[in-house]
């Protein structure tokens, strides 16, 4: 045999186990299930669905399309010192179980995690509690002193909110860890097939589209309103929807962002549900090539604005560095703009208790 065929089937061998190696690796369950069968027809039915994608109310790139991926890639793992901070973070340790509830109290867990109590219902927003926003542990590592809380902290859940399925939304750990605590999930389009994948039961998952209000009880009631991002879990893009909600409690409003990019859907959501007592919204983990699917602080505070809404508690950082911004700038930028825009904000600490139209904590922590 020649040398140039034995090369041939040497990059054969070496091509086919890359290949079986890729595929074994994404069947890992971490990664959950695309829907199929009667959630995707029912997903199908959607006016948000079309071309075998959910679909953003405007044009939306994900990446710009002239971004250089190479780049990317090299700015990813060349990040500046600056995108962590140097010393451990510090959090209130508080006691979840014994949480005052006669108004809402909320606990931020850094990022996009956090915890509503009012009256004797709790309720959880996208936890990832396992210290990685990633599907593999050298990519995505919490900061120091910002993953204090476990699931084992935390009261039996009545409602899971999930807003999207990426992994700083949706973990697959600390999802597996909540399954004996969690009464309902409430999520949107599509995302119960990672949910069932993972153990949940089917009738107690409810998925909403854009638009959908379900009433959870005499006092609760959740809508699903549209955002401006994309989901995924692989390679694949667009099977489930990402939505944010409108939660109200009694005469309490308060809209939970998930993750978006800035747009009129933000006006259109005020001028229909609010004005709103907090607006919980993503501020930072924005980048020059993806200007469309996250705010700049800047645009979060106008979101605020359009949303009507008394308060702002920005989120999605202090956890993970997720972007190539320094770690503390997003909520530095936020309170810039909100003081030019005599916006109200509020800045908890990891851990601290804030209370609706009561207790709002404005210390400057992250200076310390």
């Amino acid at each position: 045999m020649s040398k140039i065929k034995k090369a041939m089937i040497l990059t054969l061998i070496i091509l086919s186990l890359l290949t079986i190696g890729v595929i074994h690796f994404f069947q890992r369950p971490t990664f959950g299930a695309n829907p199929k069968g009667k959630r995707q027809a029912k997903i199908e039915q959607s006016k948000n669905y079309s071309q075998g994608a959910f679909q953003n109310s405007s044009p939306t790139e994900v990446m710009l399309k002239d971004a250089s991926m190479i780049s990317m890639l090299y700015d990813f793992f060349n990040k500046p010192n600056t995108v962590e901070p140097k010393d451990k973070l510090p959090a209130i340790k508080t006691d979840l179980l014994t949480l005052a509830d006669s108004i809402p109290s909320i606990v931020w867990f850094g990022h996009s995690s956090y915890l509503i109590k009012y009256k004797n219902k709790t309720i959880l927003v996208d936890p990832v509690f396992s210290g990685l926003a990633s599907p593999v542990a050298f990519v995505g590592k919490s900061f120091q002193g910002a993953n204090t809380y476990s699931v084992e902290d935390l009261p039996p859940i009545d409602l899971l909110i999930i807003t999207h399925d990426h992994y700083d939304h949706l973990d697959y750990e600390t999802i597996l860890a909540l399954k004996d605590k969690v009464k309902k999930v409430y999520t949107a389009l599509g995302v119960g097939a990672h949910l069932e994948h993972w153990g949940y039961e089917p009738n107690n998952i409810v998925e909403l589209d854009w638009w959908n209000e379900y009433k959870v009880s005499e006092d609760m009631q959740l809508i699903a309103t549209p955002a401006r991002h994309f989901s995924g879990r692989s390679f694949s893009r667009g099977k489930t929807l990402w939505t944010s909600f409108v939660l109200q409690l009694d005469s309490y409003n308060i809209f939970i962002g998930g993750d978006s990019g800035y747009d009129t859907h933000f006006k259109t959501i005020g001028e229909k549900y609010g004005p709103f007592d907090l607006a919980i919204l993503e501020a930072g983990q924005y980048g020059k090539n993806w200007p469309y699917i996250h705010m700049l602080p800047e645009q979060t505070v106008q979101a605020s604005k359009d949303l009507q809404a008394k308060v702002l508690l920005p989120v999605h950082w202090g956890k993970f560095s997720l972007a190539l911004h320094p770690w503390n700038e997003p909520i530095e930028r936020v309170l810039q703009q909100a003081d030019m825009d005599h916006v109200k904000t509020t800045t908890p600490m990891i851990g601290e208790v804030l209370e609706v139209n009561k207790h709002y904590p404005d210390s400057r922590w992250w200076r310390k």
